[in-house]
């Protein structure tokens, strides 16, 4: 059972079927309509000539400011080739040269161009397509669209299966979680409104561990101010082919493809240091006929980015941290997988490299496949009563803006201690983890805890149940 038809469930669904496996693949919304769907980033691989693995897992490294598990670099980086690979016999057609070479882009981070695209910044919505069709056409693959999880079934510690929010229970061999990431918490973000951490909080009520929830990704470069395209993000490749950020005065004030951190802080002390509420992007010069959606979009919304600078600020982007799972995606729960945004395998440490997130979802989605269909089978009739599904808790517009206020781009400890009393559970699980890491590391900037500890290096906050976060090293 695959719950989430993003990039990683779709993936993961196929890679069992192929295996001679049947799957039912659990869709919140109608396939292809999923985060994935849009995301204008590509697959970070090391494809080019004069790129490697090594090159690879050193700048996931860098970006990721010592806290990156170098063993799950190291399969991320070994493995994208084949994913790329594998796509393009699924039928993903990246974007290429005129004698049909992958045209990779460069991206903040990377010391090479190792971005694969599909229709310049519209791969999400390529790739999710494509997979889609192929799902659809399988018949080992059943769709259940719409329908949500509301639990896992547990049986003396092991996952069986999954509850659905109608009452439905799957019985399956391994359920695999790909239910995306937990950015849409916060009140400004460039995530769909459907980004809420639900699998992490169905995993956390089984029993799994969660890790790593203090390291939120703020994107530097979503659009601000615009009716209708509040959190639109410019995606960071408009930055790798030439476009400039510029202050109120006109002055650039950070080199644009620094890691997402970096720039993102840079942002947000320029507004605050000049008392406005956004900077410039200035993306007159960039080919806009490689960006045609991005391009588009701005035009709908009554800015042309080829005549017009364009106002940007940080919004809420990418959660590293998730449901902990193995370099196989399994949790700590038998039977229970995590993949993509919903799993934190340490792979993005403390600050994610710009289109790995991509990458992980195809490598991740194989290697969970693969691992469930070694899964013993505990046969149905075995099997007590499933739980009743239990009502999927959304967060309040008020505790949106407590995240953002309490646990945005700069937290403090009366902030946090705060957002322990809110009323949803992720966001008191995301204060727990802040308030454990008394440093400044990559996306969480403690402003009580300005420096760096290098006693943490490699070590990352782990919740389990109630229990107060511990902090544990990877390796």
């Amino acid at each position: 059972m695959v719950v989430g038809a993003g990039g990683a469930g779709l993936y993961a669904a196929l890679t069992a079927a192929l295996e001679g496996a049947r799957v039912v693949l659990v869709a919140a919304t109608p396939l292809a309509q999923t985060a994935s769907y849009w995301a204008q980033g590509g697959l970070a691989a090391a494809l080019a000539a004069d790129d490697s693995p090594d090159i690879h897992r050193q700048d996931t490294e860098t970006a990721g400011r010592g806290a990156v598990r170098r063993s799950a670099a190291n399969v991320l980086v070994r493995e994208a080739p084949h994913a790329v690979d594998d796509l393009q016999r699924l039928g993903v057609r990246f974007d290429a040269d005129r004698r049909g070479r992958l045209a990779l882009s460069l991206e903040g981070g990377h010391s090479r161009r190792r971005v694969a695209h599909a229709g310049g910044s519209a791969t999400g919505r390529r790739v999710v397509r494509q997979l889609s069709a192929v799902v659809a056409e399988d018949p080992r693959i059943t769709v259940l669209e719409p329908a949500r999880a509301a639990a896992a079934w547990t049986v003396d510690g092991r996952c069986v299966g999954v509850v659905l929010e109608d009452g439905r229970a799957i019985h399956a061999r391994a359920s695999i979680l790909a239910t995306g990431g937990a950015a849409a918490l916060w009140s400004r973000t460039t995530n769909p409104p459907g980004s809420l951490g639900i699998g992490m909080l169905l995993a956390h009520d089984a029993g799994a561990a969660l890790a790593d929830l203090e390291f939120v990704q703020f994107h530097p470069t979503a659009v601000t101010g615009i009716p209708g395209r509040e959190g639109f993000l410019v995606t960071e490749a408009i930055r790798g082919e030439g476009a400039t950020l510029h202050d109120a005065r006109g002055e650039r004030f950070v080199e644009e493809l620094a890691p997402r951190d970096e720039v993102s802080r840079a942002v947000h002390q320029t507004m605050r240091e000049q008392g406005v509420t956004h900077v410039d992007l200035d993306m007159r010069e960039v080919d806009m006929a490689k960006f045609p959606n991005v391009v588009d979009a701005l035009r709908e919304s009554g800015l042309d980015p080829a005549t017009t600078r364009i106002p940007v600020a940080p919004a809420s982007h990418y959660v590293m941290g998730g449901v902990v799972a193995d370099l196989d995606g399994a949790t700590t729960v038998p039977g229970l997988y995590a993949v993509g945004e919903s799993s934190c395998t340490g792979l993005h440490g403390a600050n994610r490299l710009a289109s790995n997130s991509l990458s992980e979802c195809f490598v991740w989605g194989r290697r969970a496949a693969l691992a469930g269909l070694t899964e013993t089978e505990v046969p149905a009739a075995s099997l007590p009563a499933p739980p009743a599904a239990a009502p999927i808790q959304k967060p309040s517009r008020a505790t949106q803006e407590a995240l953002w206020t309490y646990a945005g781009i700069e937290r403090t400890r009366e902030g946090l201690e705060h957002l322990l009393t809110d009323p949803h559970p992720l966001a008191r699980l995301v204060a727990r983890c802040a308030l454990l890491r008394e440093e400044t590391r990559g996306s969480h900037r403690r402003s009580d805890f300005p420096e760096t500890d290098p006693a943490l290096d490699g070590r990352h906050a782990v919740v389990r149940g109630e229990h107060e976060p511990v902090s544990e090293p990877w390796i």
